[in-house]
């Protein structure tokens, strides 16, 4: 009877030290999260963020999927890809997040490292996307929405450009406006490339006065677009967004922005883009903006704190608010407002206002 006592005891021993052994075992150690982006609870998330998880140890690929990695908004699962580098799990949405949403994430215990072994527990986590339930607000151009050109330094054309709207410059005198063979008249002149009127702060009242008003209301509308907050994209494409369609909202990169490839502005003829770029704005030669959708220019506003440059045969639509300079390349057109604070540049140029 002591014998079988014995032997029982032994196993039991035997059974635990395995057991012991066992989950010192670094095949069985489960995997942990280091850091997951956005963080619980993170309000004002950008409404093109990618979520990721990054993992304590490789995981195995397979398992990191949209079936383990998933997002919803309330019970809806929301379509979007998944993809594993380097201990990262990258979600990323096929549409752009709604504004002011909740969002929950859902990481489950199916996702496995290298050994088969899953996360302890599902990892959930919430988040709030930036915007607003209620429609941005155009930008308040007041005064400089009179004009389809109004620079503070100079206004520059070479060659034979098509103006349609009036040209305003201030403080600067007539003499800054080079290469429109202006006739003169009494307040204002005109130009057989310009369907409307030329300004200047060196003409007959109330021309310098209507001017500084157009100047001072063009560098309140700058202040105002570049003032937004919350923005709903952030850094999209890392400022390049060639090839992208861009929804009503907005927009705002710490950098240079960058159209390489055609664009398209898609949205009604209510929606509102606010576009802040931090650096310089380029449109590569013979790259487009088109709108679709019922998008107006006159409800697009490109802030800019750098330069502009329009490159060859390209084509702009929209409200450009710069800070610096604005220069078209030899054929460029646009459908908007060229509002610069210090010179515009043209080169047989289409340059029309907004309806």
């Amino acid at each position: 009877m002591l014998s079988k006592t014995i032997l029982v005891f032994t196993i039991l021993f035997a059974f635990q030290l395995i057991l012991s052994c066992k989950s010192d075992d670094p095949a069985v150690t489960r995997p942990t999260i280091a850091v997951q982006t956005p963080l619980n609870n993170a309000t004002g998330v950008a409404r093109n963020k990618e979520l990721t998880v990054t993992f304590s140890e490789p995981m195995n690929a397979s398992t990191i999927n949209a079936s383990t990695f998933t997002l919803k908004q309330g019970s809806t699962v929301v379509p979007a890809t998944v993809s594993y580098v380097g201990n990262v799990a990258t979600l990323t949405p096929t549409a752009t997040l709604a504004a002011a949403t909740v969002y929950t994430v859902t990481l489950t215990t199916g996702a496995k490292n290298l050994a088969g072994n899953g996360l302890a527990s599902d990892l959930v986590w919430s988040f709030t996307t930036a915007g607003s339930s209620t429609p941005l607000a155009a930008v308040n151009l007041g005064g400089a929405g009179n004009y389809v050109i109004l620079a503070k330094t100079a206004i520059n054309n070479s060659s034979t450009s098509a103006i349609t709207g009036d040209l305003g410059l201030s403080p600067a005198a007539t003499s800054y406006i080079t290469g429109l063979a202006l006739t003169n008249a009494t307040g204002y002149a005109t130009s057989s490339q310009v369907t409307g009127k030329v300004y200047a702060a060196d003409m007959a009242d109330p021309t310098p006065i209507t001017l500084t008003t157009a100047v001072n209301n063009m560098l309140t509308a700058y202040n105002d677009a570049a003032g937004r907050s919350l923005p709903d994209f952030s850094e999209l494409g890392a400022g390049n967004i060639g090839g992208k369609t861009l929804s009503a909202g907005l927009y705002k990169w710490t950098s240079t922005v960058t159209l390489p490839t055609s664009v398209t502005i898609s949205g009604s003829a209510t929606d509102v883009w606010i576009f802040q770029t931090s650096g310089d704005l380029t449109v590569s030669s013979g790259v487009n903006i088109t709108l679709s959708g019922g998008a107006l220019a006159k409800n697009i506003f490109w802030q800019v704190a750098g330069k502009v440059t329009l490159g060859t045969t390209s084509h702009f639509e929209g409200i450009i608010l710069c800070s610096t300079a604005i220069t078209f390349q030899t054929g460029a057109s646009i459908n908007g407002r060229a509002l610069a604070q210090t010179a515009v540049v043209l080169d047989a140029n289409a340059v029309t206002k907004p309806q």
